[in-house]
């Protein structure tokens, strides 16, 4: 690796107003998890498992028994919810069920997997991305499947790739699959940039954004966005210690010699769902707005301080 790069690389992996230890105990297995603190078991999605014309329901965790809940109507997000909007349900547990209050008086009680209010009764859900597991095309390059690692330093956690990682190789434009798991933080407030930061950074300058944003209004910083330049068209964030899916459409800004002649673009679908569409991207996202663009660079997983996993890495060229 040459060293402006690595320069490079250390900048973002490791960036220095984030060294500081990240606040508050993280989970990385559901199992401990579920075995250590009880109010993971409460959290995730509730609704009907065809979507439904109901509502659809995401119980976030704040610690403590204290809970916070996005209530949707038609369904949850990517599955009938009608819009980005939500109403906003505050609670706690409290002799052996969670009660969480909204808008108007309305009421919904989480016991033994269900929340149910007036006239509905909805069991907790585990949705999974439709392409999870998917296996890499004819012609890609795996960059991680737990044997081959195509990326400098290459830590493991476990059998998963961790934050703050390079691709050795360099790419053009490209079809990227990637599957990770932010950790469960309950005691950091939903949307703090310390509740499961990384990132997938393309080129040193386009960034789309990984965090736990689950059960929040999707932001131009959360989980999907590219990165403080445009926010998710949905936000299709599933719980912490999820496993998710990004595959990322890529064209690489065009030279004729030093003058740029054609933007970059990217198509981002998360968990399945388009949240970009074809965005063309006139400069970096973010910090990377600030450097110059490349016709052919390097793939970064950023690291700010939290134990985000990856698996299941693959690129497919595009001619």
């Amino acid at each position: 690796m040459k060293i402006k790069y690595l320069i490079s690389f250390l900048i973002l992996a490791f960036p220095l107003s984030i060294q500081a230890k990240a606040k508050g105990k993280a989970w990385t297995a559901p199992e401990t998890a579920a075995k250590e603190d009880p109010d993971f078991l409460i959290q995730g999605e509730y609704g009907e498992n065809d979507g439904g014309s109901g509502l659809g329901i995401q119980v976030v965790a704040l610690g403590g028994g204290k809970f916070q809940a996005a209530v949707y109507k038609g369904g949850l997000p990517g599955a009938g919810a009608k819009d980005n909007t939500f109403a906003l349900y505050n609670g706690e547990t409290g002799k052996g069920k969670v009660v969480l209050s909204g808008p108007d008086g309305a009421i919904i009680t989480i016991i033994n997997g269900k929340a149910k209010g007036k006239n509905f009764s909805y069991s907790k859900l585990s949705r999974k991305s439709p392409t999870i597991g998917q296996k890499a095309p004819k012609g890609a390059t795996i960059l991680f499947d737990g044997k081959t690692n195509g990326f400098d330093p290459g830590k493991t956690r476990g059998q998963y790739l961790t934050e703050g990682q390079i691709t050795k190789n360099k790419f053009k434009d490209f079809h990227l699959h990637i599957e990770f798991r932010t950790p469960y933080k309950p005691n950091v407030k939903p949307g703090n940039q310390d509740r499961g930061n990384s990132g997938v950074y393309i080129f040193n300058n386009y960034e789309t954004q990984v965090l736990d944003s689950f059960g929040i209004k999707g932001e131009f910083n959360f989980c999907g966005a590219l990165y403080r330049t445009k926010t998710p068209d949905v936000n299709m964030c599933l719980p912490p210690l999820a496993w998710q899916t990004y595959d990322i459409h890529f064209t690489a800004p065009r030279f004729d010699g030093n003058k740029k002649t054609r933007n970059a673009r990217i198509t981002t679908i998360h968990n399945g769902v388009k949240i970009h569409d074809d965005v063309e991207l006139p400069k970096g996202t973010g910090a990377g707005g600030g450097r110059p663009e490349k016709a052919e660079s390097h793939i970064h997983l950023q690291g700010h301080g939290n134990p985000v996993s990856f698996r299941n890495i693959w690129l497919l060229p595009k001619k």
